[in-house]
């Protein structure tokens, strides 16, 4: 892909987010879909998402700049950019769906250890600190003691946050569609995968066949064996389900399967964003070409991101008591939840930062850093 499309790209979606980011903080959560019941919907699902594909790169950056891996050398350092947008990106989504985002700061003042929250909030925090701290250890050429310290430390952080969104979910005994412990260990699973896709984008629409060779094949073997096992805790996750016959299980499974959601699962989840990249992945003639690898790691990025919200929406559309839904008349007070053009907006401005933080790094702030090391 032209860089100058990708720039093009980014700054229209962008523009479209300035209008979603003017409308939530100008009118706070008014015209957001979400309400009393279903009180988590798109951005949090985001949330999920860019955090996951945060973690998932430090993860295989650790593959060049820890262990390194001879196939994936000269990745890492993109690799932690690539965590770094994600990471803030995830943390801009989340606080646009709190309320009160101006208390953050008791999360770190006022702390209640029992909480999944608190997990997901340390367990992100000290990720990021390490993320940055791990990018400017790798500016010097030599991997130094303090950078291999870092990734370690890094390493080990990313494991933990990628599973504590899952964890936090499952502490929610109200819901039982969450209440697993294949949850947790999904949510891991589904960031190894987001990096690896990330990658497979970079490196597909923007880096030259000649430096691909080796990135490409043990990338793509790696996301063709991740998505077989996402695929494999799909059925696991939902034939448990089905199979303990828990009416709060249940209903969410089949409004998924065969409901409300069975197109964006069975169509997008499943066939885009895992059977045709497999499909194609697996092809050594169609897997050489940086293009086509490049869209099949964004079809895996956009239905791990149906993943994601088919896992936060549907679990809140079970009622709590029986015709709870039709006790109470008004806005907000219902079970169902389609997002609003609010959200979408800012979803798009996500997106747009993403792009253009990623284009902005690539080209000027990571080459600038290595020249300046390099004349010192």
């Amino acid at each position: 892909m032209n860089k100058k499309i990708a720039y093009v790209l980014g700054m229209i979606t962008l523009i479209i987010g300035l209008w979603g980011f003017y409308d939530r903080f100008a009118f706070g959560h008014e015209n957001a879909a979400y309400g009393s019941y279903v009180s988590w919907g798109l951005w949090v699902a985001l949330y999920f998402l860019f955090g996951g594909i945060a973690v998932g790169c430090f993860i295989w950056a650790s593959l060049d700049l820890l262990f390194e891996v001879p196939a994936l050398k000269g990745t890492g350092r993109i690799a932690l950019w690539a965590a770094l947008v994600d990471l803030g990106v995830g943390l801009l989504a989340i606080g646009l769906d709190l309320g009160h985002f101006e208390r953050f700061y008791k999360a770190f003042t006022n702390p209640n250890w029992t909480s999944g929250v608190i997990e997901d909030v340390w367990g992100y925090t000290i990720f990021g600190i390490l993320t940055v701290l791990a990018l400017i250890f790798s500016i010097n050429q030599n991997k130094s003691v303090a950078l291999k310290v870092v990734m370690i430390l890094g390493l080990i952080t990313a494991i933990f946050a990628a599973a504590a969104p899952g964890k936090m979910l499952g502490m929610d005994a109200s819901r039982m569609f969450w209440h697993s412990s294949l949850l947790p260990v999904q949510f891991i699973f589904l960031a190894l995968t987001n990096g690896a896709a990330m990658l497979l984008v970079i490196r597909g629409f923007f880096v030259s066949p000649a430096e691909n060779e080796k990135p490409f094949s043990i990338l793509s073997i790696s996301l063709v064996g991740l998505l077989a096992f996402n695929l494999y805790f799909v059925y696991l996750f939902f034939s448990q389900g089905l199979s303990g016959r828990i009416p709060d299980i249940v209903q969410p499974v089949n409004a998924i399967l065969n409901g409300q959601y069975s197109l964006l699962f069975w169509g997008v989840q499943i066939v885009l964003g895992a059977i045709l990249p497999i499909i194609i992945l697996t092809q050594r003639k169609l897997a050489g070409s940086g293009a086509l690898v490049g869209l099949m790691g964004l079809l895996v990025l956009l239905g791990n991101a149906v993943a994601r919200y088919l896992i936060v929406v549907p679990a809140q559309q079970v009622e709590f008591l029986p015709n709870l839904s039709t006790a109470f008349s008004g806005r907000g007070l219902n079970l169902a939840y389609m997002p609003s053009a609010t959200e979408w907006a800012v979803a798009s401005g996500l997106l747009g930062v993403v792009i253009l933080g990623m284009l902005v790094g690539a080209d000027f702030i990571l080459p600038l850093v290595s020249k300046s090391h390099k004349e010192a």
